[in-house]
């Protein structure tokens, strides 16, 4: 993924809009690339300074934030990673169940003279 496809990720990744897919490539990216992490900053910045500006919470640490964002869409990766091994095991099972049934269900008909 070049610098220039990650630039156009980062707001729809801060307003949470990036699609499973890209968001691997863009946080392996961003995680890797000073300039892209620093773009990355700059945006977030703005984003968490403006929807925070009404609070009155006093201090705000925006680099953690932004790191906490990153850690949980890195756990979230894990997940989609986690229910696709998931899909992909059910969906052998499944088949190889059907696959057995059939051959039984032949066996069957064999011995009792249908087939």
């Amino acid at each position: 993924m070049t610098c220039h496809e990650v630039e156009g990720m980062i707001l729809p990744y801060i307003n949470k809009r990036l699609k499973d897919e890209d968001m691997e490539g863009f946080l392996n990216h961003v995680l890797h690339c000073e300039s892209c992490m620093e773009e990355l900053e700059i945006y977030f910045t703005v984003d968490y300074g403006i929807r925070r500006l009404d609070d009155d919470e006093g201090t705000y640490n925006i680099k953690e934030a932004l790191f906490q964002n990153i850690d949980s869409s890195l756990e979230h990766i894990k997940k989609v990673h986690i229910l696709t091994i998931f899909r992909y095991v059910m969906t052998t099972l499944s088949t190889m169940g059907i696959i057995i049934i059939f051959l039984l269900q032949l066996r069957i008909w064999w011995q009792t003279g249908i087939f």
